[in-house]
């Protein structure tokens, strides 16, 4: 299938390209080697955790990774962390959800696909209601890899917080739809919480800046609710934690 233009009028080929997009997988950990050697982010781990993801990695249980929003450096900063931690073993099936905007020019385009982007119409730029047919498939989609033993790595919060990163904003519904589409079709994600921080001037004069992060990596949630909004609340909960512990180890 011919790549589609990521526009939101033409959702619906960008969702049935993206239902079975993959991305060489060597060229893949390339990139995420590349990142590392560039942001090299400082990780720590909640007690176990790092032996717990292990193991799910090994085993092949399928994640949900939720990170939280700080800067536009936070997705490169991820890709880093999962090359330093057991996460390197699911580099190239993890799919990442990544506004639209970053499929817009074709080089960037490029490197998001070979990422494992899927494209997200976000409300705040087009509207809630325009955007709601598309996002109902996105969820489609992000659960349908879920249950073909993919992972996926969300940043819930949709949007950079540039007011106080120590604290999370509010993260939504979406996240639990996702969760919960995947476990009616027999799937049930673990979610692993991972938080970010550059320290007090992560909004610094010179926001692209490259920083090293300190990165939490919280202990995996085996169970979450059966209510999408419950779900929302649990996210919410374990990534303010992980966020915690990151602003601590920074």
């Amino acid at each position: 299938m011919d790549k589609p233009e990521v526009t939101l009028e033409n959702y619906e080929a960008v969702y049935a390209y993206y239902r079975d997009h993959q991305q060489n997988r060597m060229l893949a950990k390339l990139a995420y080697a590349s990142l590392y050697a560039k942001y090299r982010p400082r990780v720590v781990y909640a007690d176990d955790a790092k032996a717990q993801l292990a193991g799910l990695v090994k085993s092949g249980r399928v994640l949900i990774v939720a990170a939280n929003h700080i800067t536009h450096s936070d997705q490169y900063t991820l890709a880093a962390t999962a090359w330093n931690t057991p996460l390197r073993r699911a580099i190239g099936r993890t799919r990442v959800l990544a506004k639209d905007e970053l499929f817009v020019d074709p080089d960037l385009h490029k490197k998001v696909d070979m990422m494992g982007g899927i494209p997200v119409f976000r409300s705040k730029n087009y509207g809630l209601r325009a955007v709601a047919d598309a996002g109902r498939l996105m969820m489609d989609i992000s659960s349908e890899r879920l249950c073909r033993g993919d992972n996926l790595a969300i940043f819930p919060e949709g949007t950079c917080n540039e007011d106080d990163p120590t604290r999370l904003q509010h993260i939504n519904s979406g996240i639990g739809h996702i969760a919960k589409r995947a476990a009616d079709r027999g799937v049930s994600p673990v979610l692993l919480s991972i938080g970010i921080s550059y320290g007090p001037d992560a909004h610094g004069p010179d926001p692209e800046n490259v920083k090293s992060a300190s990165v939490f990596v919280g202990e995996p949630l085996f169970d979450l609710p059966a209510k999408p909004m419950d779900i929302a609340h649990v996210v919410q909960k374990e990534l303010q934690i992980a966020v915690d512990g990151a602003v601590a180890a920074y």
